[in-house]
């Protein structure tokens, strides 16, 4: 079975379905980040030197299940050439 048909299928269920929902910001922060680093061509320990951290700090804000402080997640955006813009949206 592959990692998308076990998705699916977990997703079937309304617990599962709604606490992947609740976490959509996060998944969709995580893309973000590995998406700036992919793009300018950095490793993770590329991007911990230029922010002048560890590689496992990295790692971990890239896993998510951690709430980034805006600073940090300006510095890594500046590591990997980016700029950090925030805005806010009505809810549905």
């Amino acid at each position: 079975m592959s990692l998308q048909n076990l998705k699916e299928r977990a997703l079937q269920n309304e617990e599962v379905r709604r606490e992947y929902d609740e976490l959509e910001g996060e998944f969709v922060l995580i893309n973000q980040l590995l998406n700036m680093r992919k793009a300018a061509g950095l490793t993770q320990e590329q991007v911990a030197d230029k922010m002048h951290t560890k590689k496992s700090n990295i790692s971990r804000l890239e896993r998510g299940g951690v709430a980034p402080k805006v600073d940090t997640l300006k510095k890594y955006a500046k590591a990997c050439g980016f700029e950090l813009k925030v805005s806010f949206e009505p809810a549905n």
